[in-house]
């Protein structure tokens, strides 16, 4: 295990930046219309500046609403008026093309505005059934267990509508409290119904087995059996299932200030104290992910570790610590928590969720699942 001091770094400005450079592309169809008037104030008449009015209109329509639209391509059509009525030539035939051409695009960016948001409203309605799938699967957990403090979030991919496979559970059983967060290879139908099976093969395990690494491997085998009837049934063949899961499970006696973790090729949990302290849990013996076991054996064996009073278990998929800014950096939520206090785990992620759209500008390519534990 290693410790992580005082974490607390200053911070990229990549939020920063991106505010600003979203704050510029949507003023771009101002500055051009601004830009038109101005070229023809200071450059001789013959130069004409149409190239500025109608291209306003038309960067106005991916970026605005359909009232900014229509107000920039009035602007536009303004703009090349008040540049003919000064050399009052508002009749020849230049000037009858001029204002045509900035008319005619200025309705075309109209049409372009309609289409978009039209598309974009498609892809939100596709996003909200899919996030409502995803919930649908992973039920969030009681916030209290067993004299632990729970809280889950799932933040779904902001690229597109596909779900995920991220998953999260948390039982308690007569062996303690006991939880699983995984992350299936893959997106869309296959990966749900990886996940719908681990996720129930977990509950029934977590009450039935006396040790972790034996829960393990009865979700090994619930995996097997399950990517052996798909591949004998494959009624859809254009519905490819996931057997491959990362995962990580961790179990808390009843009791006891400890934890147990087994963990299956998945990121390491982070153990923040309350002083701030932070120790990312590296367990030595990490095993294949669940669905691999053909490539090799190697056994399940749980790590014990002090889990104090008032300390917090951080547990979450690479959809947080692969978050990547426009400069390619990987988010690190050791060196962004560590040294921090947090009133609950609640608190612990929504700052996570928060920083993270942050440090990307606003959107991820792969879901992220997060899971703290708080013990009282």
């Amino acid at each position: 295990m290693g410790r992580v001091g005082q974490a607390e770094r200053a911070r990229r400005p990549d939020g920063r930046r991106f505010f600003y450079a979203r704050a510029l592309v949507r003023a771009l169809p101002v500055l051009l219309v601004l830009s038109g008037l101005c070229y023809d104030h200071f450059m001789p008449r013959e130069l004409t500046a149409v190239p500025f009015f109608t291209a306003a209109p038309l960067v106005a329509a991916p970026l605005l609403s359909l009232a900014g639209t229509v107000v920039t391509g009035a602007a536009s059509l303004g703009g090349i008026l008040a540049v003919r009525l000064r050399y009052s030539s508002v009749g020849e035939a230049d000037a009858l093309t001029e204002i045509s051409t900035v008319a005619t695009v200025a309705v075309l960016a109209v049409a372009i505005n309609r289409l978009v948001r039209r598309g974009d409203a498609r892809l939100a309605t596709a996003r909200e059934i899919a996030e409502a799938a995803q919930r649908a699967v992973l039920p969030r957990p009681q916030e209290r267990i067993g004299g632990l403090e729970i809280a889950a979030r799932y933040e779904a991919a902001q690229a597109g509508a596909s779900i995920g496979g991220d998953l999260y559970a948390v039982q308690d059983s007569p062996h303690g409290v006991r939880l699983i967060v995984g992350d299936v290879r893959g997106k869309g139908l296959g990966a749900v119904a990886a996940v719908a099976v681990l996720i129930g093969a977990f509950r029934e395990a977590a009450e039935q087995e006396s040790t972790l690494e034996a829960v393990a491997q009865r979700l090994e085998r619930a995996l097997a059996r399950e990517v052996t009837r798909r591949d004998a049934a494959r009624r859809d063949p254009t519905v490819p299932y996931e057997g491959f899961v990362t995962a990580l499970l961790a179990e808390f006696p009843h009791g006891t200030g400890l934890a147990r973790i087994v963990n299956r090729g998945h990121p390491a949990p982070l153990l923040l104290h309350a002083d701030g302290a932070l120790w990312t849990l590296d367990t030595p013996w990490t095993a294949l992910p669940l669905g691999l076991d053909e490539l090799g054996a190697w056994p399940d064996r749980a790590e014990e570790v002090v889990f104090p009073a008032g300390a917090m278990l951080l547990f979450y998929t690479d959809g947080l610590s692969e978050a990547r800014n426009a400069d390619g950096v990987f988010y690190d939520p050791a060196a962004r928590i560590g040294g921090r206090a947090f009133p609950g785990p609640r608190a612990l992620l929504t700052t996570l969720a928060e920083e993270v759209r942050e440090h990307t500008g606003g959107g991820t390519t792969d879901d992220m699942a997060l899971l703290a534990v708080h013990r009282l």
